[in-house]
This record gives C-alpha cells, sequence and structure tokens, in this order.
C-alpha cells in the first residue's frame, strides 16, 4: 500500500462507496468559531472528510463550517457516531435525526455505533441497517469494535460493517484485528493516531529526519501504506497543513516494520472491553 500521492485519493468500502484516507478530526475541538475555523482550514489544504461524533458537541459547527465553505455536498465526506446512552433502536434512530438536523444534511456519509455497549450495540446496528436501507446514510460501520464484538455482530446482522474506526498508533498496533477486518472487508480507520501528542520516540525522529519530515508526519504515512484510513485532529492552521502533507515521500519496507515493532498493546484511551460510560 505504497501508491499515496495525493489527499484526493480514497479507498472503496466494501458497498463500493468512496472514502478519503485522510480525514480531519474534531474531537475535544470547541463548538463555535475553533471547530469552524478548523475546518475551513482543513477544508482549504484539500481534506474532504470530516469526522464528529454526537458526543463532541460540536456537530452544529462542523454543519455550519460545511455550509460556509460553498463545496458541493458530494465533494465531502462527512462522519458521525451515535452515543452510548443513546444506544438501542428507535433512540438511534431519534438520535440520527438530531445529528442530521444539527450537521444540515440529509444525508450523512457515515454513521458508527461509536462504542459497543453490552447488550445494546446490536439493536443500535439494527437502527443502522434501517438508515442505511432507507438512504439517509451512504455507508455504516462501528467504532472501538474488537473481534469479540465483531464476531458477535456479525453472527446476526445484515450488512457487514463497511468501517472500524479504533484506537490505532505506534504503541497499539492491533494486528490480530488488523487482520480480522481485512478478511472481513472491513475497512480500519484510527482515532488518535498522533499518540495523543506524545511524539518524542526516538524511532520516530530519527526516520523523519531520514526524510526531512515530522514524527507526526511519519505515523499519518505509516497509518497510510498499512491501509489504514486516518483523522488526525488538530485546531493549529499549520498543524492541519502539516498533517496532510504526507504524500511526497514514502517509508521504505524496513522503516515500516521498525514502527511496527513499536507495538506494546499499550492503550492511550479507554479499552473496549472494560469502560463504563
Amino acid at each position: 500500500m505504497s501508491n499515496f500521492t495525493s489527499i484526493t485519493q480514497c479507498t472503496e468500502l466494501n458497498n463500493r462507496v468512496k472514502m478519503p484516507w485522510l480525514g480531519l478530526g474534531v474531537y475535544k475541538t470547541q463548538e463555535g468559531a475553533q471547530v469552524e475555523q478548523a475546518i475551513a482550514d482543513a477544508l482549504e489544504a484539500g481534506y474532504r472528510s470530516i469526522d464528529t461524533a454526537a458526543a463532541y458537541g460540536n456537530e452544529e459547527g462542523v454543519g455550519r463550517a460545511i455550509a460556509a465553505s460553498g463545496l458541493k455536498r458530494e465533494e465531502l465526506f462527512i462522519t458521525t457516531k451515535v452515543w452510548n446512552s443513546n444506544q438501542g433502536y428507535e433512540s438511534t434512530l431519534k438520535a440520527f435525526e438530531d445529528s442530521r438536523q444539527k450537521l444540515q444534511l440529509d444525508v450523512i456519509d457515515l454513521y458508527l455505533v461509536h462504542w459497543p455497549v453490552a447488550g445494546k450495540y446490536k439493536d443500535t446496528y439494527r437502527a443502522l441497517e434501517k438508515l442505511y436501507k432507507d438512504g439517509h446514510v451512504r455507508a455504516i460501520g462501528v467504532s472501538n469494535f474488537l473481534i469479540p464484538h465483531l464476531e458477535d455482530l456479525l453472527g446476526s446482522c445484515e450488512i457487514v460493517p463497511a468501517v472500524n474506526q479504533v484506537e490505532f498508533q505506534p504503541f497499539l498496533t492491533q494486528p490480530e484485528l488488523q487482520s480480522y477486518c481485512k478478511d472481513r472487508n472491513i475497512q480500519l480507520e484510527a482515532w488518535s493516531p498522533l499518540l495523543q501528542g506524545h511524539l518524542d520516540v526516538p524511532l520516530l525522529q530519527e526516520i523523519g529526519h531520514k526524510h526531512g519530515k515530522s514524527v507526526a508526519q511519519v505515523i499519518l504515512r505509516w497509518d497510510l501504506q498499512n491501509g489504514i484510513v486516518t483523522i488526525p485532529k488538530s485546531v493549529t492552521k499549520s498543524r492541519i497543513i502539516e498533517n496532510a502533507d504526507i504524500f511526497n515521500f514514502e517509508l521504505t519496507t524496513e522503516e515500516m516494520e521498525a514502527i511496527d515493532g513499536l507495538n506494546e498493546n499499550r492503550r492511550l484511551g479507554s479499552d473496549p472491553m472494560n469502560f463504563n460510560f
């Protein structure tokens, strides 16, 4: 997976919908001016994919930024997610309607189950299947689902999730989950790819130095070459631009393997097998 030469490139999901390899994440980006400016800067830098969630509290700002952009709707790829407290069949349908109104969009490109809430995620996903069949979403998927959750879901769902968005970073590469999703044509997507800012990793600094790139750029390029969609979050214009400047160099096989070797199965976020929110 080394032929990544442009920010406009997309992966083809299992239902033939095209999703950009690189997007802007807006987790912890403040509603209002901050999120609107970050998206304006990202769109100016060539990004076309924006990832939000009901839980982020900034869907309205995302909607305003999209409306203000002047871009055609079909040029953009917008993801949002149903939060845990709204999981269940009817409540998910209602939550979707709320998100859709806040985003000012008739159709959402990708709608995800945010976390695998025990006893609820199957009914939640059934609601996503209805939204998909009714044409309100172009693709559906899950977030933070590990193999046991996916096994359980795939045993009863009609539509295989198009995407599984999980924590994926150099200290947590989840190789078994990568293989599992690849075998079932579920696109893996990385949240918090940039180690939540803990970028002082000597190996990554060394590789970056060799290519004249930052540690962040090395990690994002590693994501792409692993075939993983990535959505770095930033509110700083220079960083938003820098994060997109990853299409003019390539990591060698040796460098890829060295970064893979940093894996310690170390989570920076919550454990999907044990969370209480």
